[in-house]
């Protein structure tokens, strides 16, 4: 039985990718499944392949829970199709999108068709580079409650407490000349300018006197 490496590459995350063998005639449900079972994600969304040229430019549709619009249709389920019946390239390539909802894209290219390993169970994993990226309700085992709100309730999220607000109705800081009333600031800044006033007051006619009244139009010495 001849085996399909596939290196599956998320379209958006191409550091990450995994390479799976398959039986070519295995089916589209079943890479499917050996897809999430590499990545951890839950399988069970509505998914689709499809046939892709070099550009990833997207052809016929091979889908996992179609809606009933491609139902109507008669689209192609992975549960019918074989790999086999859909590769005419040794290097075939498929789009796949995951998930419709909340979707991820993958590059799917066949890679190389080996011979079968006797024992070997498939599809199996042949190598997996990087760490899936999560998804809200696609991880296996993971239920994850977005935010229903964006705006950051700064006091909630700091666990504030009401009565904790009395600890802050009065502030002192001596560095900051804070604590006393207005009433006393401004009686101490009255009693510093009556003390400085005081000490220059008996020099008022300082200029007057030494220099004989020069200074208001004495001319007596000249």
């Amino acid at each position: 039985m001849a085996i399909y490496r596939f290196k599956v590459t998320f379209e958006d995350y191409d550091d990450i990718s995994r390479e799976i063998d398959v039986k070519s005639n295995q089916t589209f449900e079943e890479l499917h499944l050996a897809i999430h079972q590499a990545t951890g994600y839950n399988p069970d969304y509505s998914s689709s392949f499809y046939i892709s040229n070099d550009q990833w430019t997207k052809g016929e549709e091979i889908a996992y829970k179609p809606n009933e619009r491609k139902t109507n249709r008669g689209v192609a389920l992975m549960e019918n199709s074989k790999l086999s019946n859909f590769i005419d390239d040794p290097h075939q390539k498929f789009y796949y999108t995951f998930n419709f909802d909340r979707p991820f894209d993958f590059h799917v290219e066949l890679m190389k068709i080996l011979n079968e390993t006797p024992g070997l169970t498939y599809p199996s994993v042949f190598k997996s580079v990087g760490e899936a990226p999560k998804q809200f309700g696609n991880v296996l085992g993971t239920t994850v409650i977005p935010p229903t709100s964006e705006e950051f309730d700064f006091l909630n999220e700091m666990e504030f407490n009401p009565e904790d607000a009395e600890d802050f109705s009065e502030v002192k800081d001596p560095a900051l000349g804070l604590g006393g009333s207005v009433d006393e600031e401004e009686e101490t800044h009255e009693e510093e300018e009556d003390e400085f006033g005081n000490e220059f007051s008996d020099n008022d006619g300082f200029e007057d006197d030494e220099f004989g009244g020069g200074r208001k139009g004495g001319h007596d010495d000249y």
